[in-house]
């Protein structure tokens, strides 16, 4: 257990550091530095973000990317914004954190066997990463997946989180489809559920609601 936080740690330390997409480092530093009314009083983080969450966990939680006002903001994924605050919601309800709410980083949150990190560490502009953005940051979330030894399923919120992931396998998107709930092997030890990404567009036209999602999440939970 100690080897694999020493790993992780220098993963992060890596990753926090990084500056391999000229476009993605602009604009989170941009990002950063305007900030929006809401929150002008505050130092925004403006750097990748990593993972976080149970380094023993069963389950990896996949997003797509931090946040321009969330991660990119308060330093932690799914931390501050409305995806958050509808997550939490649902993560509390089927027990998988101690609160249900993710404000800031030193708001007492604790994870019960789930780790969350984005597919993508950085924030893109209009949430839509490029391909080659994604394939760098691939060296990451594989190394980091790696180092959670114990878990047994990849939960990935939205297509292109889970499209990601079945990259990062290197399996063929077109046979898997993105169905809410869905369930493959990704190999002899891991499997991965499609869900739909928990964001205010998603939640307010009703294609995913707080039934739905614990649903899921219990079902994941199960193995």
């Amino acid at each position: 257990m100690l080897i694999m936080c020493k790993s992780l740690n220098s993963l992060n330390k890596r990753i926090i550091k990084c500056k391999k997409c000229k476009r993605l480092v602009e604009f989170r530093e941009s990002v950063a530095q305007k900030k929006t009314k809401r929150f002008l009083d505050e130092n925004y983080w403006g750097k990748p973000v990593i993972g976080f969450g149970d380094r023993k966990a069963k389950i990896i939680i996949v997003g797509l990317a931090p946040a321009a006002h969330g991660g990119n903001r308060t330093g932690r994924v799914f931390t501050g914004d409305k995806s958050a605050d509808f997550l939490f919601r649902c993560l509390y309800k089927a027990k998988l954190s101690n609160q249900p709410y993710s404000i800031h980083l030193n708001d007492g949150l604790i994870l019960n066997d789930v780790y969350m990190t984005p597919a993508l560490k950085c924030v893109p502009p209009e949430d839509k990463p490029k391909a080659e953005e994604l394939k760098k940051c691939f060296t990451y979330l594989d190394e980091e997946i790696s180092y959670l030894e114990n878990a047994k399923i990849i939960l990935a919120l939205g297509k292109i989180a889970f499209e990601s992931c079945l990259k990062l396998f290197m399996l063929k998107t077109s046979s898997y489809k993105f169905i809410h709930g869905a369930e493959y092997p990704l190999n002899k030890k891991l499997r991965i559920f499609s869900c739909y990404h928990p964001s205010p567009r998603n939640v307010n036209t009703g294609r995913i609601n707080e039934k739905q999602m614990i649903e899921v999440l219990n079902a994941v939970s199960k193995f």
